[in-house]
């Protein structure tokens, strides 16, 4: 019965295996952010035919506003939106603070005159500033693409501004979310136990985990790699998630 040889492998063959698991991940990773990655938009915003601005408020946006039922009634010009709707002509400057006309909703409950004034920036509400609107924010895209993914979302105006337009408005924003993957844990992983896979299964990445187990870390070399595209940030989760 014939002896079977064992199998040598040189170092050589180590390193340009651990080099082409390399270069494959990477341009894996900036195909994957080609895919991802929105074109301009080319559409144009259509201007409103309307001369006055009326935010009409739906019944069910008026369940937190006060009632005759509750207790203490408060001050109507105290309200904001959805129980004052403020409205404004287009024909102010953009970026000069100007007055709005303010009426509280018929159903409001509130002490005072339900019919006031209020002194606003003008300026629409898709041009209010980051901290003054809130927007839905989505995981199903590459927050480590390169160039930088964005997507379009719904925004929402906090209720305590005052602008022109529509108070929900879509916007183009960068894709950054996280899963809960942790810099520091990924890094003291590559370094410790870099040699059995360890941090590239922490990032999801098991096809590179089992390659880089089962070759003891490229000899080494492949640990090394690893902790430095980690420790500049190059090389992230699976999910396209950023660390925390």
């Amino acid at each position: 019965m014939p002896r079977a040889l064992p199998l040598r492998i040189s170092i050589r063959d180590c390193l340009i295996l651990v080099l082409l698991v390399i270069f494959n991940t990477i341009h894996i990773t900036d195909m994957a952010s080609n895919n991802n990655m929105d074109t301009p938009s080319k559409e144009k915003s259509k201007e409103s035919s309307h001369k006055n601005v009326n935010n009409n408020n739906k019944v069910e946006d008026l369940k937190n506003c006060p009632s005759a039922t509750d207790g203490n009634i408060p001050e109507c010009n105290t309200l904001h939106y959805p129980c004052v709707s403020c409205n404004r002509t287009f024909d102010c400057r953009y970026g000069a603070t100007d007055n709005y006309s303010c009426y509280v909703s018929p159903k409001v409950v509130c002490n005072g005159a339900k019919t006031f004034s209020r002194a606003a920036m003008c300026r629409f509400c898709y041009q209010t500033e980051k901290w003054e609107h809130r927007c839905e924010q989505k995981a199903n895209c590459n927050s480590l693409a390169s160039p930088m993914n964005f997507y379009k979302t719904n925004c929402t105006v906090s209720d305590d501004i005052i602008c022109l337009g529509e108070r929900k408005f879509l916007k183009k924003i960068r894709c950054s979310w996280t899963g809960g993957t942790r810099w520091g844990t990924a890094l003291i992983l590559a370094l410790t136990l870099g040699g059995f896979g360890a941090d590239r299964f922490y990032l999801g990445h098991w096809q590179e985990g089992i390659g880089k187990l089962f070759s003891f870390g490229g000899l080494g070399v492949w640990t090394l790699v690893d902790a430095l595209l980690i420790g500049i940030h190059h090389l992230g989760p699976a999910d396209g998630s950023v660390y925390i």
